[in-house]
């Protein structure tokens, strides 16, 4: 007869509070092992750089390099956005403002306590 290993074998789902994480054995609303995964890993310098290859000829700011959780990039990309007055996204970890918008992303960074450079030409 086999043993079975009891420490392997986890909760998976509760009545209470529905699917549990296998890793930290909380609800899954309350799970922040998948959080802390996705979080990308920054060196400390967020840069700030134009782009336009692959888009047509139209011109974005990107913002790359914060260390913010999905809703506070989201956050900060809503008010990148309105500082410049322009549309844009928050895609994988970067943050996409239609338009040339370096110098005005890059102060408003830096009015928020990131620091902030300049990247490429």
């Amino acid at each position: 007869m086999m043993k079975r290993n009891l420490s392997s074998s986890g909760l998976v789902y509760s009545t209470d509070a529905g699917r549990m994480c296998p890793d930290c054995r909380q609800p899954m609303a309350g799970c922040i092992c998948r959080q802390l995964q996705a979080a990308p890993k920054s060196a400390g310098v967020v840069r700030v750089f134009r782009e336009s290859k692959g888009r047509g000829g139209k011109t974005v700011t990107l913002v790359k390099g914060l260390a913010l959780d999905a809703l506070a990039m989201a956050q900060l990309g809503k008010q990148l956005r309105a500082a410049c007055g322009s549309g844009g996204t928050v895609k994988d970890g970067v943050i996409e403002v239609q338009g040339d918008h370096c110098e005005v992303v890059l102060q408003a960074l830096q009015k928020q306590g990131f620091g902030a450079k300049r990247a490429g030409g």
